[in-house]
């Protein structure tokens, strides 16, 4: 198997595969005593997955074919992590039982918007709004139990939100920033911000599903 000459993807691969690692990192350091736990470590598995799907796709040398297979289970699982971010955020406002009812339809949004995907031949454009729309969201979510409930966690959640909100809009420009001989394209930008969020992410969920989060910070 031969990597693609293309310095800029070579360089979007790497990120992507050193995403892929901190989100599994993330996942195993993430405590699993209860359900919004639980969902974060499987918010954190499947970004480690379709990471690792995006550094295959980017850095090996395949077929328009086998990359046309990687993107199926990559935007199915970005689709369905995407709902379940959504889903753990409701619970951090209105409580499990609320989300645990809503969940279901949180999932079936992510399976309408991969059979979005598939419809326009995978434009990626479909998933950035369809990523805005829940990460925004869970911004304005996290953004009012922080004010009204005095809660650190919930601010660096919204903190983490916003800076992954940043990477979506560098991915979707033109910039590039060279580092010697190593350039990074939108995409490799994108994945350098999205770690500095994603490291935000894992500590804001550690903190904002603790059953005692609340008066810990009271």
């Amino acid at each position: 198997m031969m990597f693609v000459s293309s310095p800029t993807e070579l360089t979007t691969s790497v990120t992507d595969l050193l995403l892929a690692i901190e989100s599994l990192g993330i996942f195993f350091l993430l405590p699993d005593r209860h359900w919004q736990q639980r969902l974060w470590r499987r918010i954190f598995a499947l970004l480690a997955f379709s990471s690792l799907l995006g550094a295959i796709a980017h850095g090996l040398d395949l077929s328009e074919e086998t990359k046309s297979l990687l993107w199926k289970p990559l935007y199915l699982s970005l689709g369905i992590m995407m709902a379940l971010f959504f889903t753990v955020a409701i619970a951090a406002r209105a409580g499990d039982g609320f989300a645990r009812h809503l969940l279901p339809f949180c999932v079936a949004t992510g399976l309408v918007f991969y059979g979005l995907t598939e419809w326009f031949g995978g434009n990626f454009l479909i998933f950035t709004v369809y990523e805005a729309i829940m990460m925004l969201g869970a911004l304005w979510i996290y953004g009012v139990i922080a004010v009204t409930r005095k809660r650190m966690a919930a601010g660096i959640m919204s903190v983490a939100i916003g800076i992954n909100l940043l990477a979506a809009g560098v991915q979707g420009s033109s910039l590039s920033f060279p580092v010697g001989p190593i350039i990074f394209d939108h995409n490799g930008l994108f994945h350098l911000i999205q770690m500095i969020g994603l490291a935000l992410l894992g500590l804001g969920a550690s903190r904002i599903s603790a059953p005692d989060d609340a008066k810990a910070e009271a």
